[in-house]
């Protein structure tokens, strides 16, 4: 074998720490670099369990910006105008409904909580007390104002008209013995209203926001069959991204469905 001279063993040298300083196992600026999100979410316990699927995304290199909002009308808006990468806040009708009506290229990719509504009042303690001309709040957006009168035809109080499905409104009340009136607000207004209110429909995301318990305070809840499971959203032409695959396993993670079992104690639900 030739001997090599000691300009020729510098060469080699040379190349071999130049190829070294190239190559992505040596070169720290060359390793994968950790993939970020920013995703919208409701306060309460959206912004609670994204807080935990955070931690365990960042375990897979993905890194959570959580963007939270005090209504329902932001996040689609502020996703479907490219502010947030994903959503995380709202039932699959109530999706549906917003992209029939405001034309957003929004998709569902995943299931995440149920959250079932109840009617709860400061004034009665049985819905049997309900006095005549009593005024109900109810949700004023078209999916969760259907929701809330399902909830009071199933309570007796009221008749929708047969086969008005999940859209029900005030007008599609057939019968109504009491002649309860009904109060239509946004649903993030409806526990602050309660004491001008005889009872009202709020969402179980806004109610444990204002310190009632569905399981304990609520006058009648949701049965857990319910339609009403929410779901992260993303942009239609984004929904193949690969970072959502992560944040939907990060999400669907037995961590994240022990914490939500262990601190709700059932008044959420884990949908998946």
């Amino acid at each position: 074998m030739p001997r090599l001279t000691r300009r020729r063993v510098i060469a080699v040298l040379a190349v071999s720490a130049a190829a070294l300083a190239f190559s992505p196992a040596a070169h720290p600026s060359a390793a994968a670099e950790p993939q970020h999100l920013k995703i919208g979410v409701t306060a309460g316990p959206h912004a609670e369990v994204m807080d935990v699927v955070k931690r365990v995304a960042a375990r897979q290199g993905l890194d959570i910006q959580i963007i939270e909002f005090t209504d329902y009308i932001q996040p689609n808006a502020a996703l479907d105008g490219g502010d947030l990468d994903a959503n995380s806040f709202q039932h699959q009708p109530y999706l549906d409904g917003q992209v029939k009506d405001r034309h957003y290229q929004i998709v569902s990719i995943a299931k995440t909580l149920d959250f079932p509504m109840g009617i709860y009042s400061r004034k009665i303690k049985h819905l049997a007390d309900v006095k005549p001309g009593a005024r109900f709040g109810l949700p004023n957006d078209p999916t969760n104002e259907g929701r809330a009168l399902l909830l009071l035809q199933h309570a007796g109080l009221i008749k929708l008209a047969p086969a008005v499905g999940l859209k029900a409104m005030p007008a599609d009340v057939v019968a109504n013995p009491k002649h309860v009136q009904f109060v239509e607000l946004d649903a993030a207004q409806l526990p602050r209203a309660l004491d001008d209110l005889d009872f009202a429909a709020i969402n179980t995301n806004y109610a444990l926001t204002a310190g009632m318990v569905p399981t304990r305070d609520s006058l009648s809840i949701e049965s857990v069959d319910s339609p009403y499971v929410n779901v992260i959203a993303v942009r239609t032409k984004e929904r193949n991204d690969p970072r959502f695959a992560e944040l939907v396993k990060a999400y669907h993670s037995p961590e994240v469905k022990a914490f939500v079992l262990s601190h709700y104690k059932g008044y959420v639900i884990p949908a998946w």
